[in-house]
């Protein structure tokens, strides 16, 4: 198996230490034809407007597109806005996550904060059910959910905050900023899913 981390920008490095920890072959993205050999993407946190006028810069928009119809994306922070369809602004988006999400929807840097979440579906990698810590730094919140996109964690007053649509996964949340490598191995599952 073989997993990119779209490294135009942003945490990039934190993914690939998770991956290779979980004995993962974890490359860096930068170009179109780097997605040729890979069986799943992370497209990492950073700034959403950023990544988008550098997938347009390097011809990796449609790409990616192509990519994520037939293979797992996990977007996180940052990355969650740029696979959704609606990001209520005009700036370049995957498209592909029926999800609604407001970036920066807690406020600047020094409202960042952490929470702990209950994930039901990552018993499906740990069945012990204890909480996820989740690190949101200048965090998007996923305002809506439709069609066959599904709500996979929210905070205690009910946002969400984590959702999936078949292989593609969306958290706020940095999930590579903590020891807990649950969420990536979730991930992992539907890369394989796809193979």
């Amino acid at each position: 198996m073989q997993i990119g981390v779209l490294a135009l920008q942003g945490d990039f490095a934190e993914h690939l230490v998770l991956l290779r920890r979980l004995d993962v072959q974890a490359v860096e993205v930068r170009l179109p034809a780097q997605l040729d050999s890979l069986d799943g993407l992370i497209i990492p946190g950073g700034e959403s407007t950023t990544f988008g006028k550098l997938a347009v810069h390097y011809g990796l928009v449609e790409p990616l597109r192509q990519f994520g119809q037939r293979k797992a994306i996990w977007g996180t922070c940052a990355g969650a806005i740029f696979v959704s369809k609606d990001a209520h602004r005009d700036q370049p988006l995957l498209g592909l996550m029926d999800i609604s999400v407001a970036r920066n929807a807690f406020g600047r840097q020094v409202a960042s904060f952490e929470a702990n979440l209950d994930v039901p579906a990552l018993c499906q990698v740990d069945p012990d059910g204890r909480p996820y810590h989740a690190i949101f730094i200048r965090a998007p919140l996923i305002e809506a959910v439709r069609g066959q996109a599904q709500v996979l964690a929210k905070l205690e007053d009910g946002r969400i905050v984590a959702a999936q649509e078949g292989h593609l996964l969306a958290t706020s949340f940095h999930p590579e900023l903590t020891e807990d490598t649950r969420f990536h191995q979730y991930f992992l599952q539907l890369v394989r899913s796809r193979m």
